[in-house]
């Protein structure tokens, strides 16, 4: 019996614990990247990110003894096409991140399950009740009150590097979103370490073809803080992984938002950055709206057990 094969029995607080240390090396993984500023092009910044990530990956499944069994797959168009939205995510995320203050990057990353919800509903026709229709609303104001401030016309009109910089991230949080539909939709076919190998092999293979429009040559320390942030990019992604073996998903989702304390002290202390108030009120508002839509869904996925539990023949 393979070790994937065993369920484990919950244990909520090492869920957390390893939600939390996920949490912590993300973080690590985009403060290297923020780092290297605007030297390094987008394309090349996703591509070691994603390449180096498939080291751990690796290590990981061969101590499980499931390398060869993480590359078969009866959908690789979908693996592809997984990996053509998280090279355009990446990319405009990378992008935005070396034009944002730290926090207000973090925040509008925040837009991405909000998108989901909506993306859902659209594409896999999944129900959506309006308490979470209102919950996402209210988010998107949100995400508003972030992103206006960036456009601001007149006189004391905003940075077009900042403006450029809040529309990659918004356009990065819809293709993150995208990539979780699709996700959804291989999850029902694929197993999860397969789609965590293939989606590092495309978005490298991808992200390498940008090298036609021009990479350049890192210095040993920014080709240190590239290969640091892959490498914590698969490293965050296991741990990722790891939590929900252990805990459900609406005990483990909400300390996502701890990245936003990270943010605001690495922003300060390590980027001299000025918080501006609009990013902490509309983080307030996108975290609020987040945290009741997990815990509807925690409610409806109680609703839904103990309905087919009086349904059952056996009952």
């Amino acid at each position: 019996m393979s070790a994937t094969s065993l369920v484990p029995s919950p244990q909520p607080m090492l869920g957390i614990g390893l939600k939390v240390f996920s949490v912590v090396v993300f973080v690590a993984m985009q403060t290297s990247l923020k780092t290297l500023g605007e030297e390094i092009p987008a394309g090349q910044l996703v591509f070691f990110r994603s390449f180096f990530a498939l080291v751990p990956v690796a290590i990981y499944l061969a101590y499980l003894g499931e390398i060869r069994t993480a590359l078969r797959t009866d959908d690789i168009g979908g693996h592809f096409l997984r990996g053509i939205i998280g090279v355009s995510s990446m990319g405009l995320g990378f992008f935005a991140l070396s034009r944002l203050p730290y926090p207000e990057w973090i925040a509008i990353s925040y837009a991405t399950p909000l998108l989901t919800v909506i993306f859902a509903a659209l594409f896999l026709k999944e129900t959506v009740r309006a308490y979470r229709w209102a919950a996402v609303l209210i988010g998107l104001c949100g995400i508003l009150v972030v992103a206006v401030p960036n456009f601001t016309l007149g006189a004391e009109a905003a940075d077009p590097d900042r403006a450029y910089g809040m529309l990659a991230s918004l356009g990065g949080a819809g293709f993150a979103a995208i990539a979780m539909i699709q996700v959804r939709r291989l999850v029902r076919k694929e197993r999860t370490p397969t789609i965590v190998v293939y989606f590092s092999l495309t978005s490298s293979l991808v992200a390498l073809s940008t090298i036609l429009f021009g990479w350049v040559w890192p210095s040993p320390a920014q080709l240190v803080a590239l290969v640091v942030a892959g490498l914590c990019g698969g490293v965050g992604q296991l741990l990722l992984t790891g939590c929900y073996r252990y805990a459900d998903t609406s005990t483990i989702a909400p300390f996502e938002y701890t990245s936003m304390l990270f943010a605001i002290a690495i922003g300060v202390q390590f980027f001299g950055e000025e918080i501006q108030s609009t990013t902490l009120v509309g983080a307030c508002i996108v975290i609020g709206s987040g945290i009741f839509i997990i815990y509807r869904e925690h409610r409806l996925g109680i609703e839904r057990r103990k309905a087919r539990r009086v349904s059952s023949p056996q009952g």
